[in-house]
C-alpha cells in the first residue's frame, strides 16, 4: 500500500482532535486537582503521542504483560499524566477515580509513573534513565529473536517505543546509551523526541544548542525531524519512515510547545513544573471550546473510540497465541525454553556445576572465584548474560563458551551475532546501569554487569532505581579496597560500601573467600525483589576449607554467622569482619587466644539479610552486652546498627594512598597486630 494512503497515515479526523484534547485537559484537571504536576509536557505531546497509540503501537489492555506486545517507555516521567490518560482512555485498569487520585497517598497514580502498575513498563522521573532501559529492552528483542525465532515461526517480533524530552538528552547516560544503541543496529527502537525546546531555567537555548538529530546520526541512528507535532498525519509519516529502518535506531524530532493552547504559558518555562492555575485553566478550556465543567471529562465518543484497543489488542495477541501454539507443536523445547524464561523460572539442576574450592588451592581473589561461579551458572541458565565497562579482564565477567557478540563491520548483518551472551557496554557505566534494567525489565533474561567498586558512583541512579523497581539485575563490583594498592586513593573505595548498603532492597554482599563468592552467586541467581551486588576484592585470599567450615554455606545465606568459635567458654569480645578482613580477624583471633582470650569472629557478608533474621539468631551470633571489634576496610559509618557502649571499629574514615596493596593496608593499620592492639584496648575499657 503506498504510504501517502495508508490508513496509518491519514490526517486526523474530528474523533482523534477530540481524543487528543481530551488527554489534555485529563491531565490539566489531574494536576489541577492535586496542585502538583507538570501539565506542560502532557499538553504538549498529547498528539503525537496519541497518534503512537492509536496507529502503530501494539497492546492488549486486557493483559499487559503479553509477551510479544511493544514496549513504550515514557522517560519523560514528569509527564506522566500524559501516560495515565492514554492508559485509562486505551481500557487498562485505570479507572477515572484513579486520575483523580494523581499524587495522593496510596494512589495509583503517582507523581513519576512506577513499574509494576498497569501498563507501565519502567520507573521513570530521573531523566536519561528510561531511554536509556529502553536500549535494553530494544537490545533483549533483538537477542530473543535471534535465540528462538526460525525462519518459518516468528514469536519475537515487537518494537520499543520512547517519548524522551529535552532533559534525557541533555543527561550523559542517554548519550552513552544512544551511542551503544546506534553501534548495536537495534533497528526496532524508536524515540519521538519532545522538541518544545523549554527546560526550567527557560529556552533550552542557555545550555542546549547542539543540533540534537546530527548528534544521534553520528551515532549511527536514522533521524527525521517533524515541523508540527500537533500534526498527526505527519507525525504518523515519521513513525512509518522509522518502521521502515530495519537497520538502525530511529530518532524523530517533533516539534512541540509546552502548555499548547494556554494563553498565559505556552511557550514559556512556567507550564513545565506547576499546576496552570484556576484562571489559566479556564482561559486554556474556553480558547479550546472545551466545557469548564465537568472536570475529568472523557466524552463518551472518545471512550468508545480509544477503547477499540481493546478488541485490537486482544486479536493481535490471539493471533500470536495461535503462532506461539504452532511454533510449540514444531518446537516443543524451545518453546517450553522461552515460557520458562519468560515467568523467570530457572532451569532443573541449575546448581550442578557451581565450584567449592579447597584450601590448597589458595590463595586466590574473590574476583576470580567469582568468575569460575559465573561460568558454572552459565553452563546452565541460558538467560545469564553481562558484561563489563571495558573492565571485563579485571572482573572476570567473561562467559567462555558461547559465542561472543559479532564485531560490527560496515555492511555486516547481525542476525547472528545477537545470540551472543557477551555484552560489550564499553566505558559506559552509566548506561551499562540502566540498560541492564531494560533487560531485567523486558523478561527473557538475568542481566549482569561489572566494574570496579569505585566506579559504582557512576551507575548509582540505575541502582536505585533497580532497587526501587525489586528488578533481578547482579552485579560484579571488583578492586573493593585499599588492597587496590599503587592505582591510588583515586581507585580505593572507602565510602562506596556503605552508600551500596543504605540502597533499600539491594543486597551486597563482600565475601571472605572463594566458597562464600559461590554461595553469595547462589543466592544471588535465587534472590527476588531486588538487585544484588557482589563486591569482591583483587588480591588473593586465603580459602576457608568447607570440610572445617559446614556452616559456611548456610551462613552465607543468612548474612551473617559464627566462624570461628571462641576457645574456652562463652566470647568476651566478637570480632565482625566482611571480605579480605575476615582473615585479619581470624589471625587476630589465633594471637589472642594464645593469650588466654576468648574471641569469636563472625563473617558478616550481607548486613541486609542478616538483620532480616529472628532476633534469636541473631542474638545467638553476637551476645546482647558482648563487646564487639568490627574490622573493614572501609567507612566506619555503616557500623552504627552495631554501636554500643562497647564497639569498636578498625575502619578507613579517610581516603587511601598509592602504594602496594600489603604495604597500604598495613600502613592504614589493617594488620592482625593493630586489631589485636584495638582488641585489647576494648576488653580493658580504655
Amino acid at each position: 500500500m503506498n504510504q501517502a494512503h495508508s490508513p496509518d497515515v491519514l490526517p486526523a479526523t474530528p474523533v482523534d482532535e477530540l481524543s487528543i484534547q481530551t488527554i489534555r485537559f485529563l491531565a490539566v484537571d489531574a494536576i489541577e486537582q492535586a496542585k502538583s504536576g507538570h501539565p506542560g509536557m502532557p499538553m504538549g505531546a498529547a498528539a503525537m503521542a496519541y497518534t503512537l497509540w492509536t496507529r502503530f503501537l501494539r497492546f492488549n489492555p486486557r493483559d499487559p504483560s503479553w509477551p510479544d506486545r511493544d514496549r513504550f517507555v515514557l522517560s519523560a516521567g514528569h509527564g506522566c499524566m500524559l501516560l495515565y490518560a492514554l492508559l485509562h482512555l486505551t481500557g487498562y485498569d485505570l479507572s477515572l477515580e484513579d486520575l483523580k487520585q494523581f499524587r495522593q497517598l496510596g494512589s495509583r497514580t503517582p507523581g513519576h509513573s512506577e513499574y509494576g502498575l498497569p501498563g507501565v513498563e519502567a520507573t521513570t522521573g530521573p531523566l536519561g534513565q528510561g531511554l536509556a532501559n529502553a536500549v535494553g529492552m530494544a537490545l533483549a528483542e533483538r537477542m530473543l529473536a535471534a535465540t528462538f525465532n526460525t525462519p518459518e515461526h516468528v514469536i519475537v517480533d515487537h518494537y520499543t517505543y520512547v517519548l524522551a524530552s529535552d532533559g534525557d538528552l541533555m543527561e550523559g547516560v542517554a548519550l552513552e546509551a544512544i551511542s551503544l544503541a546506534g553501534h548495536l543496529r537495534l533497528g526496532k527502537l524508536i524515540v519521538l523526541y519532545d522538541d518544545n525546546r523549554i527546560s526550567i531555567e527557560g529556552s533550552t537555548e542557555i545550555a542546549f544548542t547542539e543540533d540534537r538529530p546530527a548528534r544521534c546520526a553520528a551515532c549511527g541512528w536514522h533521524t527525521q525531524t517533524v515541523a508540527d507535532g500537533n500534526d498527526v498525519a505527519q507525525v504518523a509519516a515519521a513513525l512509518a519512515a522509522a518502521r521502515a529502518e530495519t537497520d538502525r535506531p530511529s530518532l524523530i524530532a517533533v516539534r512541540t510547545h509546552i502548555g499548547f493552547g494556554c494563553p498565559a504559558k505556552q511557550d514559556r518555562a512556567s507550564a513545565h513544573g506547576e499546576p496552570l492555575g484556576p484562571k489559566n485553566v479556564q482561559e486554556t478550556k474556553e480558547k479550546a471550546g472545551w466545557p469548564l465543567t465537568p472536570t475529568f471529562l472523557a466524552p463518551p465518543e472518545v471512550l468508545a473510540h480509544c477503547r477499540q484497543a481493546l478488541d485490537r489488542g486482544a486479536a493481535r495477541q490471539a493471533d500470536w497465541e495461535e503462532r506461539f501454539r504452532r511454533y510449540a507443536q514444531a518446537h516443543p523445547e524451545k518453546a517450553a525454553e522461552f515460557q520458562r524464561r519468560q515467568e523467570g523460572r530457572l532451569p532443573e539442576g541449575w546448581e550442578a556445576h557451581l565450584p567449592i574450592f579447597s584450601a590448597d588451592q589458595g590463595p586466590l581473589a574473590t574476583r576470580v572465584a567469582s568468575g569460575k561461579a559465573l561460568n558454572a551458572l552459565a553452563q546452565k541458565i541460558p538467560e545469564l548474560l553481562g558484561g563489563s565497562a571495558d573492565l571485563a579482564p579485571s572482573n572476570n565477567t567473561l562467559i567462555k563458551q558461547p559465542p561472543d557478540f559479532k564485531e560490527v563491520e560496515p555492511d555486516v548483518q547481525w542476525s547472528n551475532g545477537y545470540q551472543g551472551r557477551n555484552l560489550r557496554f564499553g566505558v559506559r557505566e552509566h548506561a551499562m546501569g540502566a540498560m541492564l534494567n531494560g533487560l531485567a525489565l523486558h523478561r527473557g533474561f538475568l542481566p549482569y554487569g561489572g566494574t570496579f567498586l569505585i566506579f559504582s558512583d557512576y551507575m548509582r541512579p540505575s541502582i536505585r532505581l533497580a532497587a526501587l523497581s525489586k528488578l533481578h539485575v547482579i552485579y560484579i563490583f571488583t578492586h573493593d579496597s585499599i588492597g587496590v594498592g599503587e592505582d591510588g586513593p583515586t581507585h580505593q573505595p572507602v565510602e562506596q560500601l556503605v552508600g551500596l548498603r543504605s540502597i533499600p532492597s539491594l543486597l551486597v554482599f563482600r565475601p571472605a573467600d572463594a566458597n562464600e563468592t559461590t554461595a553469595a552467586w547462589r543466592l544471588a541467581v535465587t534472590h527476588r525483589g531486588g538487585p544484588v551486588a557482589l563486591v569482591l576484592s583483587r588480591q588473593g585470599l586465603p580459602i576457608l576449607d568447607p570440610a572445617r567450615y559446614p556452616q559456611l554455606l548456610a551462613g552465607v545465606a543468612r548474612g551473617g554467622y559464627v566462624l570461628e568459635e571462641a576457645a574456652g567458654g562463652a566470647p568476651e569480645l566478637v570480632m565482625l569482619a566482611t571480605g579480605s578482613e575476615v582473615h585479619l580477624a581470624r589471625e587476630a583471633r589465633e594471637m589472642l587466644t594464645a593469650e588466654g582470650r576468648r574471641v569469636r569472629v563472625v563473617s558478616l557478608p550481607c548486613w541486609h539479610l542478616f538483620q532480616t533474621q529472628p532476633a534469636a539468631y541473631r542474638d545467638e551470633v553476637i551476645p546482647p552486652g558482648t563487646p564487639l571489634l568490627a574490622v573493614e576496610a572501609g567507612s566506619t559509618l555503616g557500623w552504627k546498627p552495631y554501636v554500643g557502649p562497647a564497639m569498636e571499629v578498625v575502619g578507613l574514615d579517610r581516603f587511601g594512598l598509592s602504594a602496594p596493596g600489603p604495604v597500604a593496608m598495613q600502613e592504614l593499620g589493617f594488620t592482625a597486630a593493630n586489631v589485636c592492639r584495638r582488641a585489647k584496648k576494648l576488653l580493658a575499657g580504655i
